[in-house]
């Protein structure tokens, strides 16, 4: 089974990133950070990855946007973040 590329979409201080990321850190997932903090081309491409995100944390699981933190604490909750991690 391959390794799930995941994303996110983050800003300095935000608490609702560092939730995701000790989410994702607690499952041993490994992940590629984009800090927005000061806007520039990363946050151009996550609006146009994620149109309408105008929040962080932005998560994406093999390109496909699963929303927020509470959105990916949600998918856990529901036993179906396991299965997009390729668990």
């Amino acid at each position: 089974m391959t390794t799930p590329k995941v994303e996110i979409y983050t800003k300095w201080g935000c608490p609702y990133c560092v939730r995701a990321k000790a989410l994702l850190d607690g499952k041993g997932v490994a992940y590629d950070e984009y800090d927005i903090t000061l806007g520039g081309p990363k946050r151009t491409e996550m609006q146009d990855r994620v149109p309408g995100a105008s929040t962080v944390p932005q998560i994406l699981i093999n390109d496909k946007p699963v929303g927020g933190s509470d959105d990916l604490h949600a998918l856990d909750s529901a036993g179906k973040l396991d299965a997009l991690l390729g668990r």
